[in-house]
């Protein structure tokens, strides 16, 4: 086994990995939470912020 034989390995792994994280990303299973996730950004928020207010100082 030689060096190319590792870089051939190694490539194939990668490829699996890929194709892997793929079918994982766009499996059925996930696209709820992906659609909230991808809705967080665009949530107006109707609390104030926790801790100290935009006027207040801190020493």
């Amino acid at each position: 086994m030689d060096i190319n034989d590792l870089r051939t390995l190694f490539t194939v792994l990668v490829v699996l990995l890929f194709v892997g994280i793929v079918i994982w990303a766009y499996s059925a299973k996930r696209k709820a939470s992906f659609d909230e996730a991808a809705k967080l950004a665009l949530d107006d928020d109707d609390e104030k912020p926790h801790g100290r207010g935009a006027g207040q100082q801190h020493n």
